[in-house]
């Protein structure tokens, strides 16, 4: 268990990490980032410094130095046991040593040990991954340098665990960060949710820039960026040389290819949206999720964020379909035995209990509400669609990553991490195993426009029957590395990694074709590439593919591969080639010139790693922070204009007539009520209101209230009713608006 008070010695004395220095390089998609940490050893006595921090979940670690003084060492990937000896042998001996290793829990969790650095002694220790880049709704590239580490919650029945680590009231460590970026197109812009000097172009066409972030900056909370670049969806290919010193015939000596494919969905098929299916929304709550969004003055709570958008999403299911909503924290209830029917009493039922949802459920512990509802037999025709929204982390992540894995085929699975201190590796993973989509909701982001954008998604017609298919030259051959593609959805980028292996005599172009179905329609994606390989890149991309076979061998021998010894080689010879980090392998360096006699036993510290401040201690194993200062009451809000509207929206998509709709709108409800002509329905005047309103006044909100309107204008449609368009007329007259009736869609 962690204390509050933050354990760093017996004497409770200063850290010895001092500052973290970050260079991050961006070629298109991909960013290889190098971060340099200062340690010095401020004790009278030897000390090893443990430090547990976090890393993106899909980052490939590549390079791990130490250089103490003006002696450098640079330190080589071994099998994780041997490693682990020799650092243990050096310490012992008065060597000084250094050993990175992965968590076996969860791959965005490392330690680093730093052992025997002498009294007064400074120690700069860099390590250096690759990583791919995720597209944002708005077509953005997002990049995270990840501050926060909340204590991991440790379910009961789970022995193994992510290495405990105290918190700090101050980070007594400060961040510096430059940032270059190589575009084959146009660089728009670069945002930061921390102050950046202005952005310097280095070349006349914006491709080439530079940025850094303004001094000064305490890393107490996430580092995000956010690159923009025009034409962002045009599909590319780079082949990359192999390295010549490499085993032949290994990945490592042949080209590597990496593919970025932005399939493009028939026009016509994407305006429908499907009317079936099972919606099942997992909520946590656990005590942190009653803590804040952002350090902002107008902050809301998480769990009342996650309350707003539940009510915008069961108003936006279709009629028909089936849903569940799921509360976990220690243990979990759902609101309904099954799914039911979604329909104007059920939606009623749900929206009361969602009002009373609290964040009174203890600690996270997702993998038994899973399994539960995995369990639940799945309705013919209704595909599951799961919706996780969580602000935690848990220890048993790869546990619950494989669950998901092992019903891929019965669902898809969109997640939402809330907050920073959200898992990468669990909101990742838990999408890319279920075949879905992941959204981090961090700063100053609503929530709502991003599980909106994940509901677009889900409600798209499923792709099925994917094929990926090359044509190259004779002599040639491709052999995909990337696992196969289970879900495409449109505007987002799908990553194909490959080895080409042999010779062509002649040509030197290739294709790689993608075929799928989509609502029975055959569609065909098609990207030429030629296989000359580009500038040196270092190894990047045949290291990324080195990554993405061994995280697909990991998982293999973790579902009980029918050779677990046989995978566990296969992952330590391709990791210790490739030069990238894994489970079963860790970074040693020793530097052998250091043999001194260590008088005393050594110390050892473990460095504090910035938690979000709000955190709020609650008694709850993952709810730790040194001064609570969360607001325990919730100052009564002015309820959101728009939510108010849509809460009043009846399942089948129309309003009734009456004083709280006429109150959203500012009016007098008999001002309303005599703006209607005679022979027009009271819902239909209505709902005509309520869509003129929503086009008028939120129109840059339209993502969130999409379904909304959609489902209202093919109410009004259903209805046929008379004089439609001088009701239009009227409700624009009474509400000020010059919205047209081809605007509202009816």
């Amino acid at each position: 268990m962690v204390n509050c008070c933050g354990l760093v010695s017996e004497k409770n004395e200063p850290v010895p990490l001092k500052s973290i220095s970050v260079e991050l390089q961006v070629r298109d998609h991909v960013a290889s980032v190098s971060s340099c940490l200062q340690y010095v050893n401020e004790e009278e006595r030897p000390l090893e410094a443990v430090f547990v921090f976090p890393l993106p979940a899909d980052a490939a670690v590549c390079h791990f130095s130490a250089k103490i003084g003006e002696q450098e060492i640079v330190a080589e990937v071994q099998d994780r046991h041997s490693a682990r000896d020799q650092y243990d042998d050096a310490v012992s001996s008065g060597q000084q040593a250094f050993l990175l290793e992965e968590s076996e829990e969860s791959s965005d969790v490392f330690k680093l040990s730093v052992g025997c650095l002498s009294p007064g002694q400074n120690a700069s220790i860099t390590i250096v991954y690759i990583i791919e880049l995720s597209v944002q709704a708005d077509h953005a590239l997002r990049f995270c340098l990840p501050a926060v580490l909340n204590p991991r919650y440790k379910p009961a029945a789970s022995a193994a665990g992510v290495s405990e680590v105290s918190s700090a009231s101050v980070i007594p460590y400060t961040l510096s960060l430059s940032v270059e970026v190589r575009s084959s197109g146009r660089i728009s812009k670069l945002e930061s949710s921390c102050p950046l000097d202005p952005l310097q172009f280095l070349d006349a066409q914006h491709t080439h820039a530079t940025v850094n972030m303004s001094p000064g900056h305490r890393f107490d909370k996430d580092v995000e960026l956010f690159l923009y670049y025009e034409n962002s969806h045009q599909p590319s290919a780079v082949v990359e040389a192999g390295a010549s010193a490499a085993q032949s015939g290994s990945l490592m000596a042949d080209p590597a290819l990496m593919i970025s494919l932005y399939p493009e969905f028939p026009a016509d098929v994407m305006s429908s949206l499907a009317s079936q299916g099972e919606f099942i929304f997992v909520v946590d709550r656990s005590g942190s999720m009653d803590c804040k969004l952002h350090h902002g003055n107008d902050a809301q709570m998480r769990i009342e964020s996650a309350r707003d958008t539940l009510l915008l999403l069961l108003k936006s299911l279709p009629m028909g379909c089936y849903f569940n909503i799921y509360g976990f924290g220690s243990h979990f209830e759902s609101f309904f035995p099954q799914s039911v029917v979604y329909s104007e009493d059920t939606m009623d039922e749900a929206l009361k209990r969602v009002k009373s949802m609290n964040a009174d459920m203890g600690g996270t512990e997702i993998l038994q509400p899973l399994k539960h509802i995995y369990a639940q037999p799945c309705y013919p025709d209704h595909p599951r669609q799961l919706f996780i929204f969580t602000d935690g982390e848990v220890r048993n992540t790869k546990e619950v990553l494989d669950l998901v894995k092992s019903h891929v085929y019965s669902h898809r699975c969109f997640s939402f991490g809330i907050g920073e201190g959200a898992s990468t590796a669990l909101i990742t993973g838990m999408a890319r195993e279920g075949s879905g989509h992941a959204q981090f909701i961090t700063g100053t982001d609503r929530m709502q426009p991003k599980v909106m954008q994940s509901l677009r998604f889900a409600l798209q017609p499923a792709v099925v029957n994917i094929s990926v298919n090359w044509t190259v030259p004779e002599g040639v051959t491709v052999e995909m590395l990337s696992p196969p593609i289970n879900a495409l959805f449109q505007g987002q980028r799908a990553l194909i990694y490959a080895q080409i292996k042999g010779q062509s005599s002649g040509k030197t172009e290739g294709a790689v074709t993608v075929k799928y179905r989509l609502r029975d329609q055959p569609v065909t994606n098609q990207l030429q590439f030629t296989l000359k390989p580009t500038e040196d890149t270092g190894l990047t991309i045949h290291r990324l593919a080195a990554r993405s076979v061994i995280r697909s061998l990991e998982l293999e021998q973790r579902t009980g591969g029918a050779d677990a010894e046989n995978i566990k080689r296969r992952i330590v010879e391709l990791s210790v080639q490739a030069g990238v980090s894994s489970v079963h392998t860790a970074f040693i360096g020793v530097n052998k010139d250091s043999k001194q006699t260590v008088k005393g036993p050594l110390l050892q510290r473990r460095v504090p790693v910035p938690t979000d401040q709000k955190k709020c201690c609650y008694g709850y194993p993952d709810d730790f922070c040194l001064n609570c200062v969360c607001i325990l009451e919730e100052a009564e809000v002015q309820k959101d204009p728009l939510l108010q509207l849509i809460s009043l929206q009846k399942a089948t998509g129309c309003w009734e007539l009456n004083a709280s709709l006429a109150a959203v709108f500012g009016k007098a409800d008999v001002e309303v009520t005599n703006g209607k002509a005679a022979q027009v329905d009271g819902s239909v005047w209505a709902t005509v209101l309520a869509l003129i309103w929503l086009y008028a006044y939120k129109l840059d909100q339209q993502v969130e209230w999409q379904f909304v309107a959609m489902k209202a204008a093919s109410w009004i449609r259903s209805q046929k009713p008379d004089g439609l368009s001088q009701c239009v007329c009227d409700g624009n007259i009474l509400l000020g608006c010059q919205v047209t009736e081809d605007t509202l869609g009816i």
